[in-house]
């Protein structure tokens, strides 16, 4: 039920923290991975550590926010691995000002890496997915997706965004057998996060207190949701917001 044996994987932003946490996973599965992203020598790492667990994966250099960027990195994942049946729209940013000091091109930057990214590549994706016989889209999106954050407008936009594109394209795609489900995580300690400790006065303490598990997550709690959302086990979901969050979003 959660064999991903012979399925190929494109994991973007998929070299480091919730990706390459994601990644593992998959691959630990069965999968090829495909891990596309900007950081080319970050990139090789990673494939490094997924070969470790037996993974054949490799590495694409692509900007998520460039049109032809993404045809081309679809389409040589595609050439490489022979088929694509998973997309992991990961890749992701955050300028954390409050909306009175964003500026309009920082709004951008983050709207476009975070939501229109994981439009372009849906869209790149969906031919081949289709001819697969069906697949699996996962999106990440936040628990800023639900909340709201001072520090966090454009952020939160996009991933409030990803919940809605996601149902968009379950629904539009869900003849094809095609599966759209959202992932939002909750404070997972990577280096995103970590920035945002340095930048947030109190939010280490702030967060441990709201989390029910009483802990910051770690890159391999989202793993397991990866499969589950990739393989044969979730062909009846779709359309569906996740919460990994330690139960951070239970709360009132």
């Amino acid at each position: 039920m959660f064999d991903l044996h012979g399925k190929v994987a494109i994991v973007t932003g998929g070299n480091g923290g919730i990706g390459l946490g994601m990644a593992r996973g998959l691959a630990g599965a069965g999968a090829r991975i495909v891990i596309a992203a900007r950081d080319a020598e970050k990139s090789i790492a990673a494939v490094r550590d997924l070969k470790a667990l037996g993974s054949d994966a490799v590495a694409l250099t692509v900007d998520v926010c460039s049109e032809g960027s993404v045809d081309a990195m679809v389409a040589d994942a595609v050439r490489r691995c022979g088929r694509l049946d998973i997309l992991v729209n990961n890749a992701g940013t955050n300028i954390r000002k409050p909306a009175h000091e964003l500026e309009l091109d920082e709004w951008h930057e983050v709207i476009d890496t975070n939501l229109t990214s994981a439009f372009l590549c849906s869209r790149r994706a969906y031919p081949h997915l289709k001819t697969a016989g069906g697949g699996k889209i996962i999106n990440i999106g936040s628990m800023l997706s639900i909340f709201g954050a001072s520090f966090a407008p454009a952020y939160g936009a996009s991933k409030g965004g990803i919940v809605q594109l996601t149902k968009s394209l379950a629904v539009s795609w869900a003849g094809d057998n095609i599966q759209v489900n959202a992932v939002l995580p909750g404070w997972i300690d990577t280096d995103l996060a970590r920035r945002a400790r340095e930048e947030v006065p109190g939010l280490h303490d702030r967060a441990i207190a709201r989390t029910p598990a009483g802990r910051w997550g770690r890159t391999e709690d989202v793993a397991g949701v990866a499969v589950f959302l990739a393989s044969p086990a979730s062909d009846f979901i779709t359309g569906t917001a996740i919460p990994v969050d330690g139960g951070y979003s239970s709360l009132l």
